[in-house]
């Protein structure tokens, strides 16, 4: 079997808040295709990833995709910026790689957590994501401590969910004044941390005692505010606190230190190398390693396995379509350092469910693993013929 023909697609998602998510489609010469995904969607940089995946495109034609382990190799040693690499080429990387092993699972016709070693668990716990952007499919921001608590006893009464995640600090109270970096670097304000305390208190007093909130910060923060901002929440029962700042090894440890709050990471973290000092000194409890910018499956589970090495839990970060959402689902199934998955609120939007076949939901806080062959989805004609950008490769 040989790789003919890579398709990459920049798809059209006209939101309010920009979203373009990248992914590709890799052809062989015995019919078989596979889809995958990669990151930067949101932020800046996505047409740096389609820009990515096109060049790894065109090193891979005429290979065997069940080499993905090959490839993976040829992919991060070949490209001079693969080692030690960044978000730019991880994501490229993490496409082509994903759609291969979607290949995989369709050649020998079996879902890929069984090519990953199986089922630890018939189900997967998870929480709602994001939730000061509202959870129901379009943006309703949350400016005002009540609504924080509204749409937490929303997700917890009506869809069923026992644990949610909220940044805190993403709005202030006035919709005409945003809260910038300069509001969110410590030592914080007064204002700020009772802001941020306010509006946890309300949302635990919301869901009472036996719902997990886990506090998010998108990195915005820097060692002493986070160090101020654990503090002053701890009391609250956080299940964990997420990108607390800038992600490198010593700060993480600093902060550790200093809370009392299991720490998660790993959305800006790539690859195992970047991940072992956080797990060689425990300043990391939770992985997060995505998928569609980690290095994909391949790398994801060397990352997962890692982890267990030194009791680190896993929950994949997943903010992407469907098709990550699915690919994600078969890894935290096969791993037993599992924890939970990540259910984001943009995985309501109309315009994410568009842009696949399928379109796998929770049901009252749990998720079941798909069972098609490979990732168990692909993108749709629609979304394909009618992409921002497209480009074919079959040979230079």
């Amino acid at each position: 079997m040989k790789i003919t023909k890579v398709e990459v697609f920049q798809f059209r998602c006209e939101v309010a808040i920009p979203n373009k998510p990248v992914g590709c489609r890799i052809y062989t010469d015995e019919g078989i295709y596979g889809d995958g995904e990669g990151s930067m969607s949101y932020g800046t940089g996505s047409e740096a990833a389609f820009g990515m995946i096109e060049a790894l495109a065109n090193m891979i034609i005429g290979m065997d995709p069940l080499d993905n382990e090959v490839i993976w190799d040829k992919m991060h040693r070949s490209t001079f910026w693969g080692q030690s690499p960044g978000p730019v080429v991880f994501s490229g990387m993490s496409a082509i790689d994903l759609a291969l092993w979607d290949i995989k699972g369709k050649v020998f016709n079996t879902p890929l957590y069984r090519l990953l070693g199986g089922k630890q668990r018939k189900d997967l716990r998870c929480y709602a994501s994001q939730l000061q952007h509202g959870f129901k499919g379009y943006h309703d921001f949350a400016y005002t401590t009540e609504k924080y608590a509204e749409v937490s006893k929303y997700v917890v009464d009506e869809l069923g969910y026992d644990a949610l995640k909220i940044d805190f600090l993403t709005i202030d109270r006035d919709p005409s004044r945003p809260l910038g970096n300069e509001q969110r670097r410590g030592p914080m304000s007064p204002y700020y941390v009772q802001l941020a305390e306010e509006r946890v208190a309300a949302v635990r007093e919301a869901v009472g005692p036996n719902v997990d909130i886990i506090v998010e910060n998108h990195s915005t923060l820097d060692a002493l505010s986070a160090i101020q901002l654990a503090r002053a929440i701890e009391k609250y029962n956080i299940f964990f606190f997420e990108e607390p700042n800038t992600p490198t090894p010593k700060t993480a440890k600093y902060i550790a230190e200093n809370i009392n709050i299991p720490i998660a990471n790993g959305e800006r973290i790539f690859s195992r190398w970047q991940y072992a000092p956080y797990f060689e000194d425990m300043s990391l409890q939770i992985a997060q390693p995505d998928l569609t910018s980690c290095g994909g499956l391949t790398e994801g589970k060397k990352i997962c396995d890692m982890a267990h090495t030194y009791d680190v839990a896993v929950q994949a970060h997943v903010c992407g379509t469907p098709l990550s959402t699915a690919a994600s689902l078969h890894l935290e199934s096969a791993i037993p350092n599992f924890i939970i998955h990540e259910q984001h609120c943009v995985a309501l939007a109309p315009y994410m469910k568009a842009l696949c076949v399928h379109d796998y939901q929770p049901v009252n806080g749990r998720f079941v693993t798909p069972e098609l062959p490979g990732i168990g989805n692909e993108w749709t004609e629609k979304a394909m013929v009618e992409a921002r950008m497209k480009k074919t490769i079959t040979k230079e």
